[in-house]
């Protein structure tokens, strides 16, 4: 019998369903946490491969041998394996490719594959080519239990140079949910993996459980950072108030930016996973790493709590709360990524000026005397995406940007 989407029981089975999903994570976490010793858990890894370095197809998948049994699908379950029945099934997809395209594509399952087999025996690759994200044009879905929890995106979406060059890398998404589920071992296998396909991360996760709560709660959060605790390289970073903090439900405190590759995201873990109603002291700090100004080493994974220690001080005092040893490896700003990041940002700004705001301003200044002209234009803020950035920054940048723009040049692309 099918119930009404909205029936009482229809509802109850739902949150039967969400309560149950919570506790399997909460359980995996702390046996997690039992096994290595180590409190922070990697939530979710992101890198990319140039296709000169991607593994290659086995010879089974190069020159599969011909049968009977390759062209009718098995009637049931008991006739072969299921990892027999997907393999036959990529064999297939691989043959219909065009010639351009074969290498990429088995290149990009050859190392889907592996990262399964890091992953674990619950993990597969599935049978089908889908569409890619991220300006990828395909990829291949890595699931568990028939759902995805990461992908291997290949080749491009478009024909522009900057995709074209996107073509020629391959990139490996990891969801949250196959790390959490993932094998024992699983984070030292993909770094292995990682360093031998020469990949190059571009996000990394490290969260922080407190399944008790921390100590003093969001308050004491807000608390830290307005105290400068936060503070990085002497600054105060931006923050972010997410939630009913009226009321004290699901409440997030957002701390840093992932423009800049570094945001910290405290929360309400319990609330997320179980509903607000839930009476959970359950909080989690998750630290986000990203490559937009930094080179991210593959030891994060294998050392997820030094590399979350030196965040900043209040990162290195709350995993010590978390009776975690650590020894913080730093992860500085790399000057000439930094240098691409405000680049870009001020490529984007003179770009959107001719495109869009120079016939305005060109009216302006035509009927306009010189000093109403420059009260509309002089002591105003930045635009959003610029503020972040110093004055002396935009200077240095601005003048390289026009020149690169006029050109007809474009700005470049930062690999997700």
């Amino acid at each position: 019998m099918t119930r009404p989407a909205k029936s009482v029981l229809n509802k109850h089975a739902q949150t039967c369903a969400l309560v149950l999903d919570g506790n399997q994570v909460k359980v995996r976490l702390q046996a997690e946490r039992l096994a290595t010793g180590v409190p922070v858990h990697v939530d979710w890894v992101r890198f990319t491969v140039l296709l000169r370095n991607a593994p290659l197809p086995g010879p089974e998948i190069l020159f599969p041998t011909p049968s009977a049994d390759d062209e009718a699908e098995p009637v049931s379950g008991m006739e072969r394996d299921q990892r027999g029945v997907r393999l036959m099934r990529l064999r297939k997809l691989l043959a219909q490719c065009k010639d351009a395209d074969f290498s990429p594509a088995a290149q990009a399952m050859e190392l889907a594959q592996r990262v399964c087999e890091t992953l674990g025996p619950d993990y597969m690759v599935a049978p089908e080519v889908r569409k890619g994200h991220d300006f990828y044009g395909r990829r291949w879905s890595i699931e568990r239990n028939d759902v995805e929890v990461g992908w291997v995106g290949y080749l491009a979406s478009g024909d522009s140079p900057r995709q074209q060059a996107q073509a020629k890398t391959m990139h490996v998404n990891v969801y949250g949910s196959a790390c959490t589920f993932a094998q024992s071992g699983w984070r030292d296998h993909m770094a292995n993996l990682i360093d031998d396909v020469a990949g190059v991360i571009t996000r990394c996760d490290l969260a922080l459980d407190f399944f008790d709560g921390i100590r003093g709660g969001m308050d004491r959060v807000k608390a830290d950072y307005e105290a400068g605790l936060m503070d990085s390289g002497g600054r105060r970073l931006k923050c972010n108030m997410v939630g009913d903090w009226c009321n004290g439900k699901a409440r997030s405190f957002y701390v840093g930016s992932k423009e800049v590759g570094k945001q910290t995201n405290v929360y309400e873990k319990g609330h997320q996973l179980f509903g607000d109603k839930d009476e959970s002291c359950w909080m989690r700090a998750e630290l986000r790493w990203g490559n937009k100004a930094r080179i991210l080493n593959s030891n994060m994974l294998r050392r997820p709590a030094d590399f979350f220690a030196c965040a900043s001080d209040w990162h290195a005092a709350i995993l010590a709360e978390a009776e975690a040893v650590s020894f913080p490896v730093h992860v500085p700003c790399n000057p000439r990524l930094a240098a691409e990041t405000i680049e870009a940002e001020v490529v984007r700004n003179v770009r959107w000026q001719i495109d869009v705001a120079a016939p305005s301003i060109a009216l302006a200044f035509e009927h306009l005397g010189i000093d109403e002209f420059l009260e509309i234009v002089m002591h105003k803020k930045a635009p959003g995406r610029l503020q972040r950035f110093g004055k002396q920054e935009i200077a240095c940048a601005y003048a390289k940007a026009f020149k690169r723009v006029t050109k007809g040049a474009g700005a470049g692309h930062a690999m997700a």
